[in-house]
């Protein structure tokens, strides 16, 4: 196992210029992370220099066994903290033969939605929380839980310290440096409600880059727990009754919002946000009506509110915002499992372009 370990770790750099770049894209289930890797001939940091790639869709749920060819089109770099050196992690999107977006593809609208002028002159920032859960392996039930059983009451695990209360603690901070070395935007991370649930943070990142930054981060996460022997689930709630669920708070803002008088600018946004309501929510993640009850930190699904500080509203206002006039707001709606890229464009769409 020594032997092996010394070869993972191998240093390319001492004996070629060939480099390994590890392309990744979304599978058929919208969730699911494919990738696989191939060797350049040399570093690259642009994506457009990249060759495109191709992969069999009809394994990923994405194209017909009798025309089951799917293009990748290298979209972001960052480095790769598993074999480091000049190594590289790709984010790619995809395409038929013919270059056409398949049906999966939810980064080609997203970046026509962040090239409009309007949305280009806003710079719109996105931060956002992404919580999850590990699972022990074999049973398909939370870290840290009694086996068929259930842990004490929700209280004293969120941010906690102690081996009672705080699980999988190695596999949150390997992530978090994981992400650093990257060169994802990660701002932070936390242990959340419920035992065995946790959360890291994006951002603040500047348009398509936010899903881009999010997708690799949920990678490097699959990566990781893949090693540790865990299984990690984005279900908005792993356990039915009186846990909390997970989600992926979407924190916005705009250039108009973080200027003089944006409180107003914040007040007309979310107002659009309400009218759109529905649409959001049909776009914010499957299962999410197991979410969103009214408790557990969450409003209604059926139901739109906004307010200061208010955890219990689908758009929280924060108090420094209030009191400076200007800042940003927290979407409180999308479930752990939503696609950044839908999120982050329809948030853009509908408080600067104004679809109605």
């Amino acid at each position: 196992m020594a032997l092996l370990t010394d070869l993972v770790n191998l240093n390319l750099s001492e004996t070629t210029e060939k480099i390994i770049a590890e392309y990744i894209w979304i599978g058929g289930s919208g969730m699911d992370i494919r990738s696989k890797a191939r060797t350049l001939p040399g570093p690259v940091s642009d994506p457009s220099k990249l060759p495109t790639w191709n992969y069999d869709g009809s394994s990923t749920g994405q194209a017909p066994g009798d025309d089951s060819e799917v293009i990748l089109y290298p979209q972001a770099i960052f480095k790769d903290p598993f074999r480091r050196g000049n190594n590289i992690l790709v984010m790619c999107d995809c395409y038929t033969p013919a270059g056409e977006p398949i049906p999966t593809n939810k980064r080609h609208n997203a970046a026509k939605i962040f090239s409009h002028p309007d949305v280009v002159a806003e710079v719109p920032w996105y931060g956002i929380e992404q919580e999850y859960t590990l699972l022990q392996k074999d049973v398909k039930w939370p870290l840290g839980w009694p086996v068929g059983g259930f842990p004490g009451p929700q209280g004293p695990y969120y941010c906690s310290a102690g081996a009672d209360k705080a699980f999988g603690r190695d596999i949150v901070d390997a992530h978090y440096k994981a992400c650093l070395y990257a060169g994802i935007n990660i701002s932070g991370i936390n242990g959340e409600v419920m035992p065995g649930q946790w959360e890291f943070q994006v951002g603040p990142a500047v348009g398509i880059s936010a899903g881009d930054e999010l997708w690799v981060a949920r990678y490097i996460l699959e990566r990781i727990t893949e090693i540790a022997g865990v299984v990690l689930s984005f279900d908005p709630k792993p356990i039915q009754g009186d846990w909390n669920g997970a989600g992926a708070h979407t924190n916005y803002s705009t250039k108009s919002m973080r200027n003089d008088g944006g409180y107003e600018v914040i007040k007309s946004a979310i107002e659009k946000l309400g009218k759109r309501h529905k649409e959001h929510i049909a776009a914010y993640g499957e299962g999410n009506e197991r979410r969103l009850t009214g408790r557990h930190e969450t409003a209604d699904i059926n139901t739109f509110l906004w307010g200061v500080a208010n955890r219990g509203a689908s758009i929280r206002v924060g108090r420094e915002t209030e009191k400076n006039g200007k800042g940003y707001f927290e979407d409180r709606r999308p479930a752990s499992n939503m696609d950044p890229y839908v999120v982050t464009s329809m948030i853009a769409e509908t408080t600067i372009i104004g679809k109605p």
